[in-house]
């Protein structure tokens, strides 16, 4: 039972992506010609590569790239602490994430997101291995058993066993009673407000905003109250 689970050992977490390249003409030539193979079949006929390039690269680890990692731990006195890597260098934001792991505490975590079983936490692991970097221990996943992996996916606990259902973070905020993180923007306007806007610190907040829903999220779905946020997390 989720009730049983030490809460903190959770680490909250969700990630903001965007595609490699603000346009697909900065896009080098090798790279356009993947692209096209790789999407060849999931576009519709009247749809080019190049219009289906910023629609959907964002959400490819192949080709976009993160921005912002929020994560959040929960304290003893039921307080949420977040923290974010934030910023246009990709290696950086994953070299002083991955730091975090060298804490004692981090030692036996078991990491938390919504549909991160097949977003976050492969998206993660992948950007590591493509800028050259060992992925933390809990990204590790090759030879372990599914039942010897502890990751949370609150979309795997709706479901149920149902894995024809999906819902959106929002709509399970909403039937849950809890602010919405959507209230600003939402995951289809991050690229233009990274490339276009260049308002990174909007995209954090909403980052954050996700983080604080997830975890009361996962505090509804044990029957107790929500969260209060702290924006420091030591």
């Amino acid at each position: 039972m989720i009730q049983n689970i030490p809460l903190e050992k959770i680490l909250f977490i969700d990630i903001e992506t965007v595609p490699g390249f603000s346009t697909w003409e900065d896009m080098p030539e090798t790279e356009q010609m993947l692209w096209d193979k790789k999407t060849r079949f999931q576009r519709k006929d009247e749809v080019s590569a190049a219009e289906f390039y910023p629609e959907r690269a964002g959400i490819m680890a192949e080709f976009g790239k993160i921005i912002c990692i929020t994560i959040g731990m929960l304290e003893k006195n039921d307080t949420l602490k977040i923290k974010s890597f934030a910023g246009d260098d990709e290696k950086k934001i994953l070299l002083e994430f991955g730091e975090i792991f060298n804490s004692p505490r981090l030692r036996d975590v078991i990491l938390c997101a919504h549909n991160g079983k097949e977003f976050d936490f492969p998206w993660i692991a992948r950007r590591y291995l493509i800028n050259g970097i060992q992925p933390p221990t809990p990204f590790q996943m090759y030879g372990k058993k599914p039942w010897e992996i502890p990751h949370i996916d609150t979309m795997e606990l709706w479901k149920f066993g149902d894995y024809k259902s999906f819902i959106s973070l929002e709509l399970l905020a909403h039937l849950f009673g809890i602010p919405t993180p959507k209230d600003d923007i939402d995951g289809s306007m991050v690229s233009s407000i990274y490339y276009i806007e260049k308002d990174l610190q909007r995209i954090v907040d909403y980052c954050e905003k996700d983080v604080l829903t997830l975890a009361n999220i996962f505090r509804r779905m044990r029957q107790e109250d929500l969260l209060k946020r702290y924006t420091n997390l030591d």
